[in-house]
């Protein structure tokens, strides 16, 4: 690069130069593309269960191409989870945006530099996340009562 101040290349920053693989911007176009597609497949495989199966016995003899209640049911559980993964990987893609909005705008903060604490506070943020779902299961399955027929 000319060190000229009057050539225009001298201007060009590293930033500005293309890199090689694939931009950041790309991946999360097609994470939050891929979100959206999840989203509405799961909306549409509940509005199936909920408005076009019959309610009550009459669901479990009923089938729509060749699959039953149950497998619907299971289609959306599985949809639900990759949903979950995606906006869980959002999440990590855009950590450090959420780390400067909090500090910043929430806390009134001056932005630090990361030192890695960032890192663990998500880390812990999401096992209490998940320790709170596991507790919320258990104490379901707990207060479960079957009724008889």
């Amino acid at each position: 690069m000319s060190a000229n101040p009057e050539d225009p290349t001298a201007n060009t920053s590293r930033a500005d130069a293309p890199r090689a693989g694939v931009s950041r911007t790309i991946v999360n176009f097609w994470l939050d593309a891929s979100l959206l597609v999840t989203f509405l497949v799961l909306c549409w495989l509940s509005a199936v269960l909920q408005f076009v199966f019959p309610v009550g016995a009459d669901a479990t003899t009923s089938q729509i191409w060749a699959a039953d209640v149950l497998d619907w049911r299971n289609a959306q559980f599985v949809v639900l989870c990759v949903l979950a993964a995606g906006i869980l990987l959002h999440v990590m893609l855009h950590w450090s945006w959420i780390i400067g909005v909090i500090t910043t705008r929430l806390l009134h903060r001056k932005a630090v530099r990361d030192n890695g604490s960032h890192t663990l506070i998500g880390v812990g943020l999401l096992l209490v996340i998940f320790h709170v779902l596991a507790l919320a299961c258990l104490a379901a399955s707990m207060s479960m009562t079957v009724v008889p027929q």
